[in-house]
């Protein structure tokens, strides 16, 4: 599907009904509650694996002193420290789990479809797509960063439109990275509110797994990434005549 042909599918977007996205959210869950689960096992390990290697060089957001005493002139500091510092961790885990959710993505289109293609957790990390991944990360990094640097407000919202990289580039991933930006853009402005609290129910479903000693946080928290794969399955749908996630 080219840019232009999703650019006018979401300018033409229909209405969604909240209720039956988190009916969807909910039904699919059940059907890929263990792929989610490994998914979200790959990136924790992943997360891990980076937050070691930044430790032993010294250049980790943990390094910050923190005094004992509290003020705001200390939390603000340590605040924007940290975000100064985590920004090379920030882009390669941005990266890993872009590559990680995107390939969820395709997994769950799959389950939808009931195709019998195998599951490829590492499809996006093949040499075809890995370095385009890796400029979405810079960029999802970046407006991240500046979103945190102008403090709560800019990032909620800018939180929905860059919940929409990896399911555009599940979907798109022969765009370029530019044109995957634009469209996560367009589609996260054009559904911004009803992305926010589907996406927010879905976020309080998977912290139920808290319940489970806390380990169940990994059975359950890939639901949150379910809301973007069927917003984009509603507003823009899969192009038939020619499936882009097929090798």
């Amino acid at each position: 599907m080219t840019y232009l042909e999703l650019e006018v599918r979401i300018k033409n977007a229909k209405q969604l009904d909240f209720g039956d996205l988190i009916s969807d959210v909910i039904e699919l869950f059940k059907k890929i509650w263990l792929k989610g689960f490994l998914t979200i096992l790959l990136i924790m390990a992943s997360a891990l694996c980076l937050m070691f290697v930044f430790t032993i060089i010294g250049i980790s957001p943990q390094d910050v002193t923190l005094q004992q005493a509290f003020s705001f002139e200390t939390f603000y500091d340590t605040y924007y420290t940290n975000i100064i510092y985590g920004i090379p961790q920030t882009i390669l885990l941005s990266t890993i789990t872009l590559a990680f959710v995107a390939a969820f993505y395709r997994i769950c289109k799959q389950t939808v479809l009931e195709d019998p293609e195998h599951d490829d957790y590492f499809y996006f990390f093949k040499k075809d797509y890995f370095s385009k991944v890796f400029m979405l990360g810079i960029i999802y990094t970046g407006i991240a960063v500046v979103a945190q640097l102008l403090f709560i407000i800019p990032y909620i919202y800018v939180f929905v439109p860059l919940s929409f990289f990896a399911v555009t580039l599940a979907h798109n991933p022969e765009l370029g990275e530019l044109d995957i930006v634009k469209v996560s853009f367009k589609l996260g402005n054009k559904k911004w509110l009803i992305a926010f609290f589907t996406m927010f129910v879905a976020g309080i479903l998977g912290m139920l797994g808290i319940l489970g000693c806390g380990i169940g946080l990994l059975f359950t928290m890939s639901i949150v990434y379910l809301p973007a794969f069927f917003i984009y399955k509603e507003v823009v749908g899969f192009d038939e005549k020619r499936d882009p996630m097929t090798v």
